[in-house]
């Protein structure tokens, strides 16, 4: 999508919480983008993401903000759950203001192409089924579906 993401994430036990380990993953994925930025001169993007910083924030050495300060999850617990969360997902970029894509499997950013069609697109993609044994632990709060 044009300005979030949507995913699907399963989890081996790590000890660590949620909030870690997505914490961790923006993190490596904001150094990433803004170093592709650095690298493509897209100076303009650099300073929109450098001036939406707060001074609190700047004050720790913080360069850019690439992403909010928060993220909104759902734990997944029965299959019916996930796989509705899973054709939402894929439903997404055909529907309202985004109309990206008029086939689910069309949209390149997505898993519908693994889901519908049973090939890899640009990300390697696992099979949910395959991530039945994936633990959650330690979670701050729990969600309901």
């Amino acid at each position: 999508m044009p300005n979030h993401v949507h995913a699907l994430i399963s989890f081996q036990e790590t000890g660590k919480s949620i909030n870690i380990i997505v914490g961790n993953g923006k993190r490596f994925m904001a150094y990433e983008i803004i170093n592709r930025l650095q690298k493509s001169g897209n100076t303009n993007l650099l300073r929109e993401l450098s001036d939406s910083v707060e001074n609190s924030r700047k004050a720790n050495n913080k360069k850019h903000d690439v992403w909010e300060l928060s993220f909104d999850w759902k734990l997944c617990e029965s299959d019916k759950f996930i796989y509705q969360k899973l054709e939402y997902m894929h439903a997404n970029p055909c529907k309202g203001k985004w109309n990206l894509c008029h086939y689910i499997e069309d949209y390149k950013h997505s898993s519908a192409m693994f889901y519908e069609m049973g090939k890899q697109g640009i990300y390697e993609v696992d099979d949910v089924e395959e991530q039945k044994d994936a633990v959650l632990r330690n979670v701050p709060y729990r969600r309901r579906c």
